[in-house]
């Protein structure tokens, strides 16, 4: 790669702009950021370096193609590397982690034309895949947070002692309780970014007041997963947790904010929105009790990227008739 740049350079084929700034994706990047130091205050500077080395490698691996087509590497491509780095359990090897967001962004996006073209969440893609191929390391090695007034800032990583193999939607699959100011705050196991329900609502709210993602998505996912655990615990399935525990334990938030509103893999008509949002939110709950899979917005979240052009199109087609007549 270094050297098909320098030749590159050489010839003039390089793009004038190295990088495209686009101040979308930016500003939630920015809204990452309360996440990122998250991660950090409760898993150690490990997570720092994490995140530096898949932002590296998938900023290389996107640039890999645009910078031979004389294009330059998105911004898009810094959101996909965070979030997926966020989405790893501390203990996350650094190879299967670049691995990951190496896959993602070649396979998730590039394969398809690049920036604008993905049918799937590139983040996803990439998680899905390590997920599958890299179980244990993945669903099986936990850390507790660290404590402290300067928590992990002090610390590579969490003591040794403090590895353990559960979390809260583990102790929620058997129908225990789990204290909800724990998943409020973060002061419990889980991804490195995920598990400090008022930080990302924090940055949440920050992109959507910045209108760099649709409010709708992010609404809809909410209510969706409300909705289920709701009918779940009223038809008597008590070991589905309450509304207010699903939407804070896990990923949920994390994903209904910064994964679901992801705008390329997306829907782009409103109805289509309500529609997408909604089903993924109630899907991850069912996935939660009914799947092996204890987290099931990845899966959710991919598997509704597969009907986003034929629910565009069937809205369309609808407000068309609509004006016919």
């Amino acid at each position: 790669m270094p050297e098909e740049v320098g030749e590159m350079i050489k010839k003039g084929r390089l793009p004038k702009k190295l990088f495209l700034m686009q101040p979308m994706m930016i500003r939630v990047c920015y809204g990452l950021i309360p996440c990122f130091m998250a991660s950090v205050y409760f898993f150690g500077l490990r997570s720092l370096v994490l995140t530096a080395l898949v932002l590296v490698f998938g900023i290389a691996a996107e640039g890999s193609f645009t910078l031979r087509q004389g294009k330059p590497i998105t911004s898009a491509v810094f959101v996909s590397s965070i979030i997926l780095a966020l989405s790893l359990p501390p203990t996350t090897p650094f190879w299967i982690a670049v691995i990951g967001i190496v896959f993602g962004v070649v396979f998730g996006k590039m394969v398809f034309g690049g920036f604008g073209h993905n049918v799937f969440n590139p983040a996803m893609v990439g998680r899905c895949f390590i997920y599958i191929a890299f179980p244990i390391a993945l669903t099986n090695r936990w850390v507790e947070p660290v404590g402290g007034d300067f928590g992990g800032f002090s610390l590579w990583f969490p003591p040794v002692d403090a590895l353990t193999t559960a979390t809260p939607l583990g102790v929620l699959r058997e129908g225990k309780a789990f204290p909800l100011e724990q998943l409020f705050m973060g002061n419990t196991s889980g991804s490195l970014g995920e598990t400090c329900g008022w930080l990302i609502l924090l940055g949440g709210v920050y992109i959507i007041m910045r209108k760099s993602a649709p409010w709708r998505l992010a609404v809809s996912c909410l209510l969706g997963g409300i909705s289920l655990s709701f009918v779940l615990r009223s038809v008597g399935i008590s070991s589905v947790p309450s509304p207010l525990t699903s939407l804070v334990s896990g990923s949920f938030l994390f994903g209904a904010f910064f994964v679901v509103t992801e705008p390329i893999s997306g829907p782009k008509t409103k109805a289509a929105q309500w529609i997408y949002g909604f089903i993924i939110g109630g899907l991850t709950i069912i996935l939660r009790r009914y799947s092996n899979f204890s987290e099931g917005i990845m899966f959710a979240v991919l598997f509704m990227n597969m009907f986003v052009p034929v629910m565009d199109m069937a809205v369309n087609e609808w407000k068309g008739r609509g004006k016919s007549v």
